[in-house]
């Protein structure tokens, strides 16, 4: 053994930082949709103000839990995906 079983290569850390930064981005987006979604009714509508505590509860904790769930997601079919893919460019079969 030489010491570098378990290494990553340089193209492989690149592979795994671009796709925590995309499961961050597109996190946050699906986030704020959410927020937005659920408290968009308190700005255009003439709510108590106990009604629009409520909804803003509301929605950062639904924001809070879809950002979690998506980067779950993203990065557990990307550590799946990782391992199925064939050891040479081009082929379909890894034991090609």
């Amino acid at each position: 053994m030489n010491g570098t079983r378990g290494r990553r290569t340089q193209a492989q850390r690149d592979a795994v930082t671009v796709e925590i930064g995309y499961a961050l981005f597109s996190a946050a987006f699906v986030a704020a949709i959410g927020f937005g979604v659920v408290t968009g009714p308190a700005l255009f509508l003439d709510l108590s103000g106990a009604a629009v505590r409520t909804l803003v509860a509301f929605g950062a904790t639904l924001a809070a839990v879809l950002f979690v769930l998506r980067v779950a997601t993203v990065l557990i079919r990307f550590g799946r995906a990782g391992a199925a893919q064939p050891s040479q460019p081009g082929r379909t079969n890894p034991d090609s």
